[in-house]
């Protein structure tokens, strides 16, 4: 089968296309899928870098986290699916080829209105937000969210799952543009941001009360001024390190704040909790895609013949919402 290579790992993301052995059939729980269309993290441009590598078992050398297509062999205890059936997913690695394997757990079935192309738009951005906001965050109706790099993929999942539950919404961005779309989807307060210059910003939004959650795609520099931006029992909740994984902050403030302070990621959780993640997505995140209460937001597709210059664009932060490889 086909699937995208990490031929050399370093900053010039060389990937391509390559033949790899065929997958073997699925066994007891788990499905073969046969993938139409992946989406590009930048969790794909960190392994191709060399930074990331994925957890044992999966190959270093084949990247994605996500994917959409119909399921072409399942296993002997699978009871949930069956073959021809439209379903998408998270894996912790591999899904940039044309056939994955997955667990029938860590699936779910694509609504109707979605094409192929939009799903593989979907599980890692609005799995990720959600479980952040919601299931971890705790954030309600009527509470304030400060999203940081609301543009991007993640960002802009949550941002619309957060207005359809009633919150009010600060996003900051580097870019005055992709602000301004934000706009279009609810965005209550834009920020622009060109380093940890967002704190002043938040309170003045917020009446010096700051935001109940803050979600965090960026790290580094961004840690102080976080806590500086807590309301009082504020969740600040880190899922990124775009700009490093290092910070030094006063952590008096975090006494002060009362804050509850979470890191969190979805690649390296175990099976189960996996399955979890998925069966509230499906019960709470499906319908708000079926209403278009909620929808994935595609920036661009590309055929995976041209995955490199895929990369490369996801890299050059200039990408509004999703990056999508077509097989």
């Amino acid at each position: 089968m086909k699937a995208v290579y990490i031929n050399e790992f370093g900053e010039d993301l060389d990937v391509s296309i390559r033949e790899v052995d065929d997958l073997l059939p699925p066994t007891a729980s788990s499905v073969l899928v046969k993938v139409y269309t992946a989406g590009l993290n930048r969790a794909d441009l960190l392994q191709a870098a060399g930074f990331y590598p994925p957890p044992a078992g999966y190959s270093s050398n084949i990247p994605g986290l996500e994917f959409a297509g119909e399921i072409a062999a399942i296993g002997n205890k699978v009871e949930t699916w069956k073959i021809g059936d439209r379903v998408f997913g998270i894996t912790a690695g591999e899904a940039q080829a044309e056939f994955v394997i997955a667990e029938e757990a860590e699936i779910a079935a694509i609504p109707d209105s979605l094409s192929f192309v939009e799903a593989a738009a979907v599980p890692e951005s609005f799995m990720t937000a959600y479980d952040a906001i919601f299931s971890q965050g705790r954030l309600g109706e009527g509470e304030t969210v400060l999203i940081h790099a609301v543009g991007s993929g993640v960002g802009l999942a949550a941002l619309q799952l957060a207005k359809a539950s009633g919150a009010i919404v600060i996003g900051t961005s580097r870019t005055q543009n992709k602000l301004d779309r934000c706009l279009a989807f609810g965005l209550d307060h834009a920020i622009i941001t060109n380093g940890s210059d967002f704190a002043d910003a938040t309170n003045s939004a917020t009446g010096g009360r700051g935001a109940d959650v803050i979600l965090d795609l960026v790290g580094g520099k961004y840690f102080d001024q976080n806590l500086d931006s807590l309301a009082i029992q504020g969740r600040l909740m880190l899922i990124g390190l775009t700009s490093g994984r290092s910070s030094e902050f006063d952590l008096g403030k975090a006494l002060k704040k009362r804050a509850t302070i979470i890191g969190t990621t979805m690649r390296a959780r175990s099976r189960d909790e996996k399955a979890e993640v998925t069966k509230v997505f499906s019960e709470r995140v499906v319908p708000m895609l079926v209403s278009r209460k909620v929808r994935p937001i595609i920036d661009r597709v590309f055929p995976a013949d041209d995955v490199q210059n895929a990369y490369r664009y996801l890299a050059s932060n200039t990408s509004f919402g999703k990056v999508v490889l077509e097989f």
